[in-house]
């Protein structure tokens, strides 16, 4: 069935649906979403390789001169990037939830879902679980690697605390490619918005380098990146330093970018032509 044919009874019947129900729906499909991440196992190659990838390469190459900057050489700058990389997890895995939901309503599936007397919000949070999930195994992995290459995990609590605050912004951000991926006609253009919006929050932050070393214009810009606050609240967290302020900033850009796109997410999906 196409989304033109959908009856409107059908909305309505959605708000009707009680919570335990919305529930068991957004349960069921995440089972399905994790069923097919098994059939098709390449789909989790971008959660595998990029933690690896990008601690190798920031370590070996940017390594030994930024971390004399910092005053330690190369093991200080292992203890500065891990957390910025786990900071930027989130985002890239953000991205691939976008793309990953456009491929889905061009082949048919959300069409589907959308006849079924099932919660829309259920297909949304269901495809939000899942790419956490996914998100969790990239975080294990780059703690892996970042202790082989010398990462000293000496707070436990706090390196957790930090997984969570990751996870969390990164759901937050997810909205907000649930909607590109809505809006935009296919996934290339998702992910060529996606690269677009993730470079110039990535580098114009503190997860790679010291905002010191930056022009003065753009460590003002730095200041009000959300990236940079979770950066700086993840290391405060595993390897000590302040964490009060970047940890309330990262939770306040949590909540408004939330209650700002997911109703945005779930209206463009219940109203997609």
């Amino acid at each position: 069935m196409s989304a033109t044919t959908v009856p409107p009874a059908q909305t309505v019947h959605d708000a009707r649906i009680p919570l335990r129900g919305h529930l068991r729906h957004t349960g069921a499909l995440v089972r399905r979403n994790l069923l097919w991440i098994r059939q098709d196992p390449e789909s989790m190659f971008d959660a595998v390789l990029f933690p690896i990838v990008f601690t190798l390469l920031f370590v070996y190459v940017f390594g030994g001169s930024i971390g004399q900057a910092l005053g330690g050489g190369q093991e200080a700058y292992v203890q500065y990037i891990v957390p910025g990389l786990m900071a930027m997890m989130g985002m890239n895995m953000a991205q691939g939830v976008g793309t990953g939901f456009n491929q889905d309503f061009n082949s048919g599936v959300m069409d589907r879902f959308r006849s079924l007397p099932i919660g829309r919000g259920s297909v949304l949070f269901a495809k939000i679980a899942v790419e956490l999930v996914r998100m969790l195994i990239a975080t294990t992995i780059l703690m892996v690697v970042g202790v082989l290459v010398g990462f000293d995990i000496t707070n436990w609590p706090g390196l957790l605390a930090a997984v969570g605050l990751s996870a969390v912004f990164g759901s937050a951000l997810m909205w907000i490619f649930l909607t590109l991926g809505v809006t935009m006609k296919n996934a290339q253009s998702v992910q060529a918005m996606g690269f677009l919006v993730l470079m110039p929050l990535q580098f114009g932050s503190s997860i790679f380098a010291p905002p010191q070393s930056m022009p003065d214009w753009l460590e003002s810009f730095t200041e009000y990146n959300p990236l940079s606050s979770l950066a700086d609240a993840a290391r405060g967290l595993m390897v000590g330093g302040p964490v009060a302020h970047d940890l309330w900033m990262t939770l306040g850009w949590t909540v408004a970018i939330t209650a700002v796109m997911a109703p945005v997410a779930i209206h463009k999906f219940r109203t997609k032509d």
